[in-house]
């Protein structure tokens, strides 16, 4: 019986008719040229493996015509034993053994093969993408939410993968095997060829409007379990403040109201896939009986052997199956442009400018800004205007003001993440050269942003992060002078003891400490602290300001903590955009409001 097409959520999103209506109507637009371009750059994934395509295309033509000819002997090999025709039985029986071993063999290697480049198409062009965005600046990948990176990155490289691999080679093999099923029938029976094509038109023409209620339920759907699992995620990642306020259980009634919601559509989706898989399922049924019944009447005259009988109505079936499969290729193309369009979005950010030699400055250096101003490109919203500061190399100097007023964008300033409109600011050398900040100086600071940054894995693989070339003897003494070396070396292995995601198992303070020892480990003449020694308390806070002074490093840190400031040569306060140096009566103040 004809296998008829399931409706599933992960079908294509446009059917084969409409797919060419869409085309259409971007020769007109004149936007068929972007799905042209998208294709071009798709293709561009292959240069390095073309021969490896070529063989995959080969091997799905050799193995179509292996069922081919599997089937042609099946033919003769049932003749044979209807007509008794003990002459020729043993050639025919051990031909189409032969044959049937050889495409299970063919079959297993070609899956093999097949497997093996979709891994390596799929590396390619992942690495691709990672390296082109890690090397973009930073403000044009921040336009960007994590999830719609994480989407394209995983969803829509998959698609651009495959699409690499497999669409062109697909449309060649299905392409040779109704050409060439086409001729076989034909030599026996033209009538029968016109039948094997007669449900086609049927089911071209009847997925359109299918498709498209199946498209709106496939939207409902993957908005649905989007929404529970953004529910879900929210929910596990702040769990310790629901138990706090002891909401469990509404916390689990609206779970409840969720997955009511997704059974909900999830059956309507399922009432209405069994009325369109019967539908089709009929549609099928009554071409595949015409055809049964065409093959009967012939046999009943004569006409044909019943083995012609059973090659017609296999071959019948494959010949069907092979047009739609390439009328697929239509929809499957626009799907590859799209995702195309959208990974291309990521590659084509603007890209940080570097020059070709870094910077190498004499010993340490000290920082400063001049008369700096900023705005955001998008809105043109003024963060930061006429900002000046020094930080002397090898002094501690603080950034003072409320939450959300541009500390932690002018540490952004100073990474080079950020470009000014005017104003200046560079590096200085003990010789007196000087270094504009930007992508190039980056690799001058150490820095550690707000909040828990330990990844995964071993107190050492977090160090080496910065410094793969770190010796244990360095991390040691980097982990002392953040005062975090106490609490490593009682850790079951150390320094090679495997620390959770988010640094699970430590306290916050702990993982604080480990950060800034990583920061220590980079051997960078600027570090750059925000906020991080918040979660230290007073004795250990000065401990580490003080090991930071005395390995002589220019440290500026964004703090809001008054401890802090009488180890500071300069203390700046940012506020409204600006920023102002505070006297020392004005941090002595600070120190201690209460005088």
């Amino acid at each position: 019986m004809e296998q008829t097409q399931k409706f599933e959520p992960e079908q294509p999103e446009a059917s084969g008719s409409e797919a060419v209506r869409i085309l259409r109507q971007k020769a007109k637009d004149g936007s068929l040229k972007s799905v042209l371009a998208d294709w071009k750059w798709i293709f561009s994934f292959t240069r390095g493996r073309w021969f490896s395509v070529a063989l995959y295309t080969l091997f799905g033509v050799i193995t179509s015509a292996i069922g081919l000819l599997s089937g042609v002997l099946g033919k003769y090999l049932i003749d044979c034993i209807v007509a008794m025709d003990r002459s020729r039985l043993l050639p025919l029986a051990a031909a189409t053994v032969a044959v049937a071993v050889a495409g299970m063999v063919f079959r297993g290697f070609s899956a093999r093969f097949s497997a093996r480049l979709g891994v390596d198409m799929l590396g390619d062009v992942r690495s691709f993408v990672f390296r082109k965005l890690m090397s973009s600046q930073w403000m044009s990948i921040r336009q960007y939410s994590t999830g719609d990176l994480l989407a394209r990155f995983s969803g829509d490289v998959r698609t651009v993968a495959n699409s690499a691999m497999s669409w062109l080679p697909t449309v060649i093999i299905q392409l040779f095997t109704v050409l060439s099923t086409l001729a076989v029938v034909l030599y026996y029976d033209p009538v029968m060829a016109l039948l094997a094509f007669a449900s086609t038109p049927a089911l071209f023409l009847a997925s359109r409007r299918l498709l498209r209620r199946q498209r709106d339920f496939n939207k409902k759907l993957r908005q649905v379990g989007s929404d529970q699992s953004a529910f879900e995620s929210e929910t596990f990642r702040n769990i310790d403040t629901l138990k706090s306020f002891g909401v469990e259980d509404g916390m689990a009634q609206r779970l409840d109201s969720w997955q009511d919601t997704y059974r909900d559509v999830t059956m309507d989706y399922t009432a209405f896939s069994v009325r369109t898989n019967l539908l089709l399922s009929s549609m099928g049924m009554m071409v595949q009986y015409l055809a049964m019944g065409y093959c009967m009447w012939r046999l009943w005259r004569g006409e044909i052997l019943f083995g012609t009988m059973v090659l017609f109505l296999q071959q019948r079936s494959q010949l069907s199956g092979a047009f739609s499969s390439l009328i697929s290729q239509i929809p499957a193309a626009l799907s590859g442009s799209v995702a195309a369009e959208r990974v291309r979005e990521l590659t084509e950010l603007p890209k940080e400018e570097r020059q070709l030699h870094r910077a190498d400055p004499d010993g340490s250096c000290a920082l400063e800004m001049q008369d700096l101003r900023l705005a955001y490109s998008d809105d043109r919203r003024v963060v930061l205007d006429g900002v000046s500061l020094r930080a002397d190399a090898g002094t501690v100097v603080a950034l003072v003001g409320p939450s959300g007023e541009g500390k932690s964008t002018l540490m952004r300033l100073m990474l080079g993440l950020m470009e000014p409109q005017n104003g200046k600011a560079y590096l200085l050398d003990r010789s007196g050269k000087q270094f504009p900040l930007g992508a190039d100086t980056r690799h001058l600071f150490a820095y550690v942003p707000q909040g828990n940054t330990v990844l995964a894995g071993t107190v050492a693989e977090n160090l080496r992060l910065v410094n793969p070339e770190a010796t244990e003897a360095e991390m040691i003494t980097a982990l002392e002078d953040a005062c975090a070396w106490e609490f490593v070396r009682e850790l079951p292995r150390g320094i090679h003891s495997t620390i959770g995601e988010g640094g699970k198992g430590l306290s916050e303070g702990q993982a604080q400490r480990i950060a800034i020892a990583r920061a220590l480990v980079r051997r960078a003449p600027v570090l750059l602290l925000d906020e991080v020694t918040s979660a230290l308390d007073f004795e250990t806070e000065q401990k580490v300001l003080s090991n930071l002074t005395r390995r002589g490093v220019t440290c500026v840190a964004a703090t809001h903590r008054p401890s802090v400031l009488g180890m500071c040569s300069r203390v700046y306060r940012v506020r409204d955009g600006g920023v102002q140096e505070l006297s020392r009566s004005e941090i002595v103040y600070l120190m201690n409001p209460e005088l």
